[in-house]
């Protein structure tokens, strides 16, 4: 594992699935992670487990579709270490309606929180990020690449946060910035979450051997990709995307 001693890691979402083995991973990692969360109860628990590991934690609310929380986070944050080396953009909303009684108010706060919540958070951790060479993941997904029905909200946001990450790369390339992408696929995140709801689902051998890999993704599968980009070790890569789906999205599917 790389070592992150040292480092500021801030994890948006970071409460539990995805972003929950994220925040697990830089902490074993040596980092001093924040986890930014709009769930207060899940940051707070998952905060209080790393923190009984041995590993530096803190937990903070933020909302990430709203400008004044999160100016108010990277703010306090960046005040409080005097940097943030590592920003995941991990947190997401997903409405699953089909477009006829979805609500344009479910499809604007999608919008906001997936594609225009990374895009201000970057912009505000941009004064604590200067300083040092740091890096950026925005967590995006091959639904950015295909559908299924009734996800245009969800599509559209990681469509564009796609778009937002090689944009910014190019842009903040001047400040030893780097920012890259990740699109999971299929990852099982049903144990991933606060001890009130975590119940792991049983998942069949079909849905296994569908994909070319043999499995169903891990969020740990994620999380150890997001350390490899923000390492020394990935210093050439930037405006990339990386799809860790099993193999799913380059398999063609014929219905008998």
């Amino acid at each position: 594992m790389q070592d992150f001693s040292g480092k500021v890691v801030l994890v948006t979402g970071g409460g539990q699935g995805i972003g929950m083995a994220i925040s697990r991973f830089y902490a074993q990692a040596g980092a001093q992670v924040v986890i930014a969360d709009f769930d207060e109860e899940a940051a707070l628990e998952h905060c209080k487990a790393i923190l009984s590991e041995g590993y530096a934690c803190e937990a903070v609310f933020s909302d990430v579709g709203n400008e004044d929380s999160v100016k108010k986070l990277m703010h306090k944050v960046g005040s409080k270490y005097g940097k943030i080396n590592v920003l995941i953009n991990n947190a997401a909303l997903h409405f699953s309606k089909d477009i006829e009684s979805r609500s344009m108010q479910e499809w604007q706060q999608t919008i906001d929180v997936n594609l225009t919540g990374p895009y201000m958070c970057v912009k505000y951790v941009l004064p604590y990020m200067k300083q040092q060479s740091a890096s950026i993941v925005n967590i995006a997904s091959t639904r950015a690449l295909m559908s299924e029905a009734d996800t245009e909200p969800y599509s559209a946001s990681k469509g564009g946060l796609l778009a937002l990450t090689h944009s910014l790369a190019v842009s903040l390339g001047k400040y030893n910035i780097r920012v890259n992408a990740i699109s999971p696929g299929w990852i099982d995140v049903s144990a991933w979450r606060k001890s009130s709801i975590a119940k792991q689902i049983p998942l069949s051998e079909k849905d296994h051997r569908q994909h070319p890999a043999g499995r169903v993704g891990k969020p740990e599968d994620i999380a150890r990709a997001c350390l490899f980009l923000t390492s020394d070790e990935a210093d050439f890569i930037t405006g990339s995307n990386l799809v860790i789906d099993g193999g799913m999205t380059v398999k063609m599917i014929y219905e008998p």
